[in-house]
């Protein structure tokens, strides 16, 4: 017996959209679309000490460094090696954690804040002592609802901005485009 007509055209379509798309990816990430992995993969470890705290928002250097952690094992092909034996490591510096207003009610009372986290970090390759990457002055921000109803706590500020800051420090770990 045999497939209907439409069926198989309906399937030749389809493969020659699929090869179509495929043929224009490139398999360098620096040449175009890609779905090859645009971090380094001459890299095997990366050690992340708990970053230093120069504020005092106690905690969030704990927080944040174990976010990172996370985040580098799921998005990236690196194993976490805490000891100085690995390839890489990620040093970091929280230098500053603010409070910000970014919404009132009429009656001027406070609806949401955001969390703002303020980093100076650098990643090493520890065969050369050389700095792969390196920001000052980078910020991550998330915004949390201390009013009544939500009444969320500072706690939650902290660590949803703590995670989103791990994100955009692993994204900035990836090789140069």
């Amino acid at each position: 017996m045999t497939a209907p007509r439409h069926t198989l055209g309906a399937v030749a379509s389809t493969v020659a959209s699929a090869l179509l798309v495929l043929s224009g990816c490139s398999s360098d990430p620096t040449q175009g679309y890609s779905f090859a992995n645009t971090y380094d993969t001459e890299a095997r470890t990366i050690q992340v000490p708990i970053f230093q705290n120069k504020t005092y928002y106690k905690g969030v250097e704990s927080e944040l460094s174990e976010a990172i952690i996370k985040e580098v094992q799921n998005k990236t092909p690196w194993i976490i090696d805490p000891s100085p034996a690995a390839d890489t490591t990620l040093n970091g510096t929280i230098t500053s954690v603010q409070l910000r207003q970014t919404a009132t009610d009429p009656s001027g009372y406070v609806q949401e804040l955001g969390y703002i986290i303020t980093v100076d970090f650098e990643w090493v390759d520890n065969t050369t002592g050389k700095t792969i990457v390196g920001r000052r002055n980078f910020s991550g921000a998330d915004t949390f609802v201390p009013t009544r109803g939500v009444s969320e706590k500072i706690e939650y500020g902290q660590t949803s901005a703590s995670q989103r800051m791990a994100k955009d420090i692993v994204s900035e770990l990836r090789t140069k485009w």
